[in-house]
């Protein structure tokens, strides 16, 4: 009988060991895997590689549609750029255009009024003159006299201010567009064509005639 029971202990010991091994082998290894710590290792940085590279190559693409966008994109600016150039041009070119003609408009109305004006004044020049011309030599050295006179320069130099001149035709070659003929005379001693005697003395203003000169025309 004591032969058998130490047979069944050995027996229970072994099997002990052998359970022992097996927890020490299962806590090595990681859960769910019955690969090596290191082979784990490896194939978790593959994927995280292989993950990245495809990644890369997503962002390679996003990259290189983004850039044909902004291409496009830049292209329709600088087209739309020059279409506003252009039309900006062209409107400032019209409105500079429309202010010469509105600024030459003006200048012509106000020449058109100035002219209305200026030409009312003559008779007053006119009769200055024939005042003064009437007077004799005594007579115009006298203060009232020399007041006349200061004043009808006044007025002169007032209207040549204001771009009014006489012609003075008297001896100058007969002008049509100038001078308005009311009497013709033969004189062998003068030219061809001349003014010989102004009667009533003609003014430009500016470019324009104010009033023709009346005169007597020669041969």
């Amino acid at each position: 009988m004591e032969e058998k029971k130490i047979f069944d202990e050995s027996i229970v010991d072994e099997k002990v060991d052998e359970t022992r091994e097996e927890i020490n082998e299962d806590i090595l290894k990681p859960e769910g895997s019955g690969d090596s710590p290191k082979e784990a290792d490896t194939d978790s940085e593959s994927k995280e590689k292989e993950e990245e590279s495809k990644g890369d190559r997503k962002s390679d693409k996003k990259k290189k549609k983004s850039g044909k966008a902004l291409e496009k994109a830049l292209e329709k600016s600088e087209s739309r750029v020059a279409e506003l150039t252009d039309l900006y041009q062209r409107l400032m070119a019209e409105f500079e255009n429309a202010r010469k003609r509105n600024a030459k408009e003006q200048s012509r109305m106000y020449d058109v009024g100035a002219k209305e004006v200026l030409s009312k004044l003559l008779p007053v020049i006119d009769n200055f003159e024939r005042g003064i011309d009437a007077l004799s030599e005594e007579e115009k050295e006298g203060a009232f006299a020399q007041g006349v006179i200061k004043i009808y320069q006044q007025l002169m130099t007032t209207m040549e201010e204001l771009g009014v001149k006489a012609m003075d035709a008297k001896g100058k070659e007969f002008n049509p567009d100038l001078h308005n003929a009311v009497m013709h005379e033969e004189d062998p001693e003068m030219g061809e064509n001349l003014v010989a005697e102004e009667f009533q003395k003609g003014y430009m203003y500016k470019d324009s005639v104010l009033r023709y000169s009346m005169v007597k025309v020669v041969n």
